[in-house]
């Protein structure tokens, strides 16, 4: 069963996570997901939306499925997710993010290089929650947030691995709208519709000038930042809250 949906709307293609129960990212959907991101303009897309399931966008990375892999293997896993929010930063099409639930970590993540986000009204959290669990935010990662909220706010909600409901998302401009849950998708393709009305090559160049920069964050990033990542995953701090994370989770499921 394929971990990804690709439903086309005409020249809008939505890439639907479909992993239950909760769209962790493993390694599988992170490489899907990116080649699906970087196939979709050849294949006729003129924009892109991301989803997910109602009431979850994606719980971010699969802790429990990475804390099994040794190190070349996360070593991999976090280069092809890297991969990922280049391919979604640098797409030459708009991409939305259509939160349809709960968008913690690597959801909240990958909503950071998108060119909007339209989240679910209601009790649903989102922010990088990193800290928390043990895990440094990457400077990568970081310069998106800063760049979406300015730098004093970014870095009060980072330090503190701070979770957000929409409301609050919503105040900050962490997210630009919200909607009832079965309403995000169908907005997220009307907004990109209204967008895609305008004349293609004065938006096009426009954009690619605004997100300039967060595509420039890109360039730096090397093996040697892989590895840092890498070795943090692996530091002793980290593998204790990942691991009692991952036990509390099995004992909520049993």
């Amino acid at each position: 069963m394929s971990v990804l949906e690709i439903l086309r709307h005409e020249a809008i293609h939505e890439l639907r996570l479909s992993r239950p129960p909760v769209n962790a990212l493993d390694g599988e959907l992170i490489l899907a997901l990116r080649e699906a991101v970087l196939a979709a303009p050849g294949q006729g897309a003129r924009g892109v939306v991301l989803s997910g399931r109602s009431g979850m966008f994606s719980a971010g990375l699969d802790v429990p499925c990475l804390l099994q892999l040794d190190g070349d293997a996360m070593r991999k896993v976090w280069s092809d997710y890297v991969g990922l929010l280049e391919a979604v930063a640098r797409s030459p099409v708009p991409v939305v993010a259509a939160l349809t639930g709960h968008s913690p970590a690597g959801g909240a993540v990958l909503a950071l290089y998108c060119d909007y986000r339209i989240m679910a009204r209601g009790a649903f959290r989102i922010g990088l929650n990193e800290v928390q669990v043990g895990l440094v935010v990457p400077e990568i990662i970081q310069v998106a947030m800063r760049r979406l909220l300015g730098a004093h706010r970014a870095e009060r909600l980072m330090v503190a691995g701070a979770m957000l409901e929409s409301d609050q998302a919503l105040s900050i401009g962490l997210v630009d709208e919200l909607m009832d849950t079965e309403l995000v998708v169908g907005r997220a393709i009307a907004w990109l519709r209204d967008l895609l009305k305008l004349p293609p090559e004065a938006m096009t160049e426009t954009r690619r000038i605004a997100r300039a920069d967060l595509c420039a964050t890109f360039d730096g990033h090397d093996a040697a930042k892989d590895e840092e990542f890498t070795r943090r995953w692996f530091a002793a701090e980290a593998q204790r809250v990942l691991g009692e994370l991952v036990a509390m989770l099995k004992e909520k499921r049993s």
